[in-house]
């Protein structure tokens, strides 16, 4: 069975994230969703309810499940696999909404690692609000909303007709180039343009930006790469990186598996095994790595690869 596709909601308080909720519950898109929030946050989803079908799971228009977080966000995941699998639950994609002040690094790290929901779960996409009035104040004063749109994969924009959001979405794009950004009016967003594989189709980019302490930029290689070297250059990654390294994804051309790309995924000390495709999803056929990261270098990540890669191609040849 495919694992099901998994996307979490972060962002700052205030910044819109239950107002996109709602609405994307109610696009046809977004049907067979089961939605965890955590009971903390404010869930104001009150309006999409039809009925309780227990006092963990409600039920909510357009067939969606809502599920309080009441002790451990992956035991909270479990249960509603589990319900799946039993025939008690029908959806197709799990949606969790973080708390504002969440910091999504430990979330993403629990879906990934988690040996009862790994294998399960693939993360399909981060989604982060980020409020047009408010966003700039909120990133000159709270790191944790920087984390928040740095880890993103998509950003939406709220509240653009409260102010102007050209300066903002500007600066976003110096943080985070690698994530499209949408623009929500009163919530409403395509929720085809949301729930994507973005972990399987990285965005990549050329040049690489400095913002906010945040650094993000591409490693690149035409030649494949022995599935050795990947290995250690993770390895080596999270050990001795994890601290500085926010988010990490792409595709990499590996020797052994010509023509199958290995999918690469990775928060900060934590990556999740590699997975293949059957084929490259774009006509370009070389690794491509995007590295988001608090004052990692490019250059050394770039020489460590090829250092590595050259390393494994003299053992092998010897």
């Amino acid at each position: 069975m495919s694992p099901l596709p998994i996307s979490v909601i972060t962002g700052f308080l205030g910044s819109g994230k239950t107002t996109l909720l709602s609405r994307l519950l109610r696009d046809p898109a977004a049907a067979r969703t089961a939605v965890i929030v955590n009971e903390l946050g404010e869930v104001g989803l009150d309006h999409l309810l039809v009925e309780a079908s227990d006092e963990e799971i409600v039920l909510l228009e357009g067939g969606c499940l809502c599920c309080k977080v009441r002790g451990d966000l992956v035991r909270t995941a479990g249960d509603l696999l589990a319900r799946r699998a039993r025939g008690e639950a029908e959806f197709d994609r799990i949606v969790v909404e973080t708390t504002g002040l969440a910091d999504p690094a430990p979330i993403l790290q629990a879906l990934m690692t988690d040996r009862e929901i790994a294998d399960a779960l693939r993360l399909e996409s981060v989604i982060a609000t980020v409020d047009c009035a408010a966003g700039g104040a909120t990133l000159d004063a709270h790191p944790e909303s920087v984390k928040q749109a740095a880890l993103a994969d998509r950003i939406v924009l709220t509240k653009t007709d409260l102010a102007d959001p050209s300066a903002l979405a500007e600066r976003l794009r110096r943080l985070n180039p690698a994530a499209p950004q949408l623009t929500a009016l009163h919530g409403a967003v395509d929720a085809r343009l949301l729930f994507t594989s973005s972990a399987y189709e990285p965005r990549f980019y050329e040049s690489h930006a400095h913002s906010d302490n945040v650094t993000s930029f591409c490693l690149r290689r035409t030649e494949p790469l022995h599935a050795v070297t990947l290995s250690l250059f993770l390895q080596l990654l999270a050990e001795h990186c994890g601290g500085k390294l926010l988010r990490l994804k792409g595709l990499v051309d590996v020797v052994e598996c010509p023509g199958r790309p290995a999918v690469i995924h990775g928060v900060q000390h934590v990556f999740h095994p590699p997975a293949w495709l059957d084929a490259w999803p774009d006509g370009e056929r070389s690794t491509r790595i995007v590295v988001i990261s608090q004052g990692l270098d490019a250059g050394w990540l770039q020489d460590l690869l090829e250092i590595l890669d050259d390393e494994v191609q003299a053992c092998s040849i010897s």
